[in-house]
């Protein structure tokens, strides 16, 4: 996934250097706060929450302090220090019990905001990859994809609560600690204050450490989707090669590596911790032997020395989580980064500043010039000149690699062109909404592409507020509404992940179905029957020869039957037309498309034409049906066995002929 992969090494390139590394760190924690900006009122909430419950947590020492010295030390009578106690006890548990509640509505309301944030990540990264060009998604690996719309966002979900929050925390605790000991005594608030540079130099040295590792983690987590999604998507192959095992050890070797990256990191992490909570200890041990003499000496009060240790002991709660709080500042700066790295990435197709919308089209296309490269900078088609008049059909003809797919591709703007223009109706496509544009255009390809939803959902995808009538309207020119009447459930019978309850050839027809409804004025048919059989083709051709009608049709086809009757048939080899015309024009040419002619259709033609000559004239009839069963039947009337002195013909010979004739078709080419 080359978009990714380029953000990728750029954000790590910038980061050789410590400073640099920082500053990155930095700006991708900013940004991520950034998005809490339209739930600000929360977060306040979240913090106030965070700074009450550490304040009145912060109380509590101070009163054992005083009950110390007033309540115990102090030389009161028994009554009085009872009373004393009795207070004390009193406000500590209110105040504890004040603390319990803003504690909850921190935790509560963190959460909330956090969830918050994954809402509106996962819609941003959707939105942003649906208006993403075609090139990002031709060099994207879909199980990456998948990563950064659930785990890399989750990682960023629990840096808000369990990173952001609780840093807050741990400031909120730390700042008025230091205070309130320099208030009750300096040398033992020094002594605290030794462990701070400690804890930063420890701190700083893991997350350097840590970073790469969680990026790493997070890379495999995509790459252990991508396995898992091509495995699931091509059961059909890896069963039918039996290759269970040489896939279920693929992917247990790459979860083994994402085993250990994930430990190597928890390993790393579970090492902080002990030596941040060592660093405290051994304050805790100083303040008490300074402490103590003191005490002893008769230069600090016994309530002061409680103050003092209570205070350090509220430390060692953030200092305990420390390690698991930088964990997930680490995880969150790595999920943000492989996040933002599909957000930075600008669509290479998008709507020009002045970009206009297209109305209805009359349908003329012209291609002036046109020079096309993917990503790698090489040529795949070169100086391509097309006029295309309102409702002619343009046929293409060419090699696998020829540059035929990829031309057309150019008329939606799936892609923009290296050098030339593509106009519609004189206006260049680059010029128009590619709302607009696309609205104009209806495509019907090979690899049809169904959604698991009901057949009426699938047919009413382009046009969402389509009437049932034109909805079966559409069906029935499709030469679809008979068949999609035997289903269970007609219309609102579920077609399953990809169309899989569907054959090849019923899902083309729905394919034509949806296209229809569109109402498209430009129809692009990229090899759209060659991977059906013969009578399936049959049925498709009747519904395509239904919907071409007057509308301007570009069509890739590797058999002639289809597109012998274009208005132009254009030849590619190598990304160049080489020859253009019509059949008659290019069989008076002797080249490329003679040839192919020759391979495919001539004997055939030549044999039928003798059947019809043998063909008794009267009684005989012949009609176009609207659907499927009558359309086979006159497929099947079109080959009767039963003619006069060719009786004694296998039943299959028509039909056999045909195909074994079309075998070779790809050689010509080649």
């Amino acid at each position: 996934m080359q978009a990714i992969q380029d953000n990728r090494k750029t954000i790590l390139s910038s980061s050789r250097s410590g400073n640099a590394e920082w500053k990155e760190n930095l700006r991708i924690y900013l940004r991520i706060l950034k998005l809490l900006r339209p739930h600000w009122f929360i977060t306040l909430c979240s913090v106030i929450c965070v700074l009450l419950a550490t304040a009145f947590s912060l109380v509590v020492p101070s009163l054992l302090g005083w009950v110390v010295d007033v309540g115990v030390g102090s030389g009161q009578s028994g009554s009085g220090r009872m009373s004393t106690l009795w207070l004390a006890a009193a406000l500590i548990l209110g105040f504890s019990i004040l603390r319990g509640i803003f504690a909850y509505g921190q935790g509560y309301l963190s959460q909330a905001v956090s969830n918050l944030l994954a809402y509106d990540l996962r819609d941003m990264i959707y939105d942003h990859l649906q208006h993403l060009s075609f090139s990002f998604h031709d060099d994207s690996e879909t199980g990456q994809l998948m990563s950064r719309m659930t785990s890399d966002i989750e990682a960023v979900r629990n840096f808000i609560p369990m990173g952001f929050i609780r840093a807050i925390t741990a400031i909120a605790t730390f700042i008025p600690i230091l205070i309130l000991l320099f208030r009750l005594d300096v040398n033992l608030a020094l002594i605290t204050f030794i462990a701070v540079p400690v804890m930063l130099i420890l701190s700083a040295d893991v997350v350097k450490r840590l970073r790469p590792l969680w990026l790493a983690v997070q890379n495999g987590v995509g790459e252990l989707s991508t396995i898992m999604q091509e495995s699931l998507t091509g059961v059909r192959v890896v069963k039918s090669f039996a290759r269970e095992n040489f896939e279920i050890h693929k992917y247990g070797e790459k979860n083994h590596e994402l085993r250990e990256l994930n430990m190597s990191a928890a390993r790393l992490s579970a090492w902080n911790q002990p030596l941040l909570i060592l660093s405290l200890n051994i304050v805790t041990v100083l303040v008490i032997w300074v402490g103590g003499a003191a005490v002893i000496h008769g230069s600090m009060t016994l309530g002061t020395l409680v103050a003092a240790t209570n205070y350090i002991l509220l430390l060692s709660a953030p200092v305990r989580t420390f390690g698991f709080m930088l964990n997930w500042w680490v995880r969150g700066l790595s999920g943000g980064m492989r996040i933002f790295s599909v957000m930075d990435t600008v669509s290479d197709v998008q709507d020009a500043p002045d970009a206009v919308a297209l109305p209805k089209a009359s349908g003329r296309v012209s291609f002036e010039h046109v020079n096309f490269a993917y990503g790698n900078g090489i040529d795949v088609l070169h100086d391509i000149n097309i006029e295309a008049q309102p409702g002619q059909v343009i046929a293409i003809l060419g090699p696998t690699g020829s540059g035929k797919s990829s031309m057309l591709h150019l008329l939606p703007r799936f892609y923009d062109t290296v050098k030339g223009r593509v106009l519609i109706d004189g206006q260049d496509v680059r010029d128009v909404t590619l709302a607009s544009l696309r609205r104009n255009i209806g495509l019907v390809l090979q690899d049809v592409f169904l959604f698991n939803a009901t057949v009426r959902d699938n047919i009413a995808y382009g046009v969402v507020n389509a009437t049932e009538e034109q909805i079966v309207g559409a069906a029935k020119v499709a030469r679809i509404h008979d068949f999609i009447l035997t289903l269970p459930d007609g219309y609102d019978t579920w077609v399953g992940e990809r169309g899989v309850t569907l054959s090849g050839g019923q899902k083309q027809r729905v394919a034509i179905a949806r296209t229809l409804l569109l109402n498209p004025s430009i129809l692009v048919l990229d090899d759209s029957t060659s991977s059906v059989d013969m009578e399936t083709e049959y049925l498709i051709q009747q519904a395509l020869d239904a919907v071409m009608r007057g509308r301007t049709t570009f069509v890739v086809a590797s058999r002639l039957r289809t597109i012998k009757s274009a208005d132009q048939i254009l030849v590619l080899e190598r990304g160049k037309i080489v020859e253009r015309g019509d059949h008659a024009e290019l069989l008076r040419q002797h080249g490329a498309y003679a040839d192919l002619y020759d391979m495919q259709l001539r004997d055939q033609e030549e044999f039928e034409n003798q059947m019809l000559d043998m063909q008794p004239h009267e009684g005989y009839e012949s009609s176009e049906q609207s659907d499927d069963a009558e359309s086979s039947t006159v497929l099947e009337e079109s080959v009767e066995p039963d003619l006069p002195g060719v009786s004694d013909l296998p039943e299959d010979y028509y039909v056999k002929k045909i195909e074994d004739q079309a075998v070779s078709q790809s050689e010509v080419l080649k």
